[in-house]
């Protein structure tokens, strides 16, 4: 079991950059793709992206394509999550999860460990 802890949230501006650090335990990092969604209010937890578990792939959905990217240093067991040209629209708690099949089924049924969540929101 991974243990993950979100950072970096917080309120900026539309047209802002954001970037969200996931610090996880253990030495068995590397052995999960990771991956990151977002639950707004009165909405359903969505997919935002994931990455392989060694970093050489990545998937996003339509909605934040080109503006997100995901990363993952291994060495220092923190995935992260570069968010540019914010929009009102992108304002959610975000969640950093972990799963050893997230990459290629990025989905809520495949995330085996999840974070407390950060705050992200985007004002107009």
């Amino acid at each position: 079991q991974v243990q993950l802890v979100e950072s970096g949230g917080g309120l900026v501006q539309a047209g802002d950059s954001l970037r969200l650090s996931c610090a996880a335990s253990g030495r068995t990092f590397s052995n999960y793709a990771m991956g990151w969604f977002r639950q707004a209010p009165g909405k359903a937890r969505e997919f935002v992206a994931t990455i392989s578990r060694s970093g050489g792939n990545t998937y996003y959905p339509d909605s934040v394509k080109g503006r997100f990217t995901i990363s993952r240093d291994n060495a220092k067991n923190t995935v992260y999550l570069q968010m540019n040209s914010l929009k009102p629209e992108d304002t959610a708690v975000y969640y950093c999860a972990a799963g050893s099949l997230l990459y290629t089924m990025p989905t809520m049924t495949a995330v085996s460990s999840w974070g407390q969540g950060t705050q992200v929101t985007v004002s107009s």
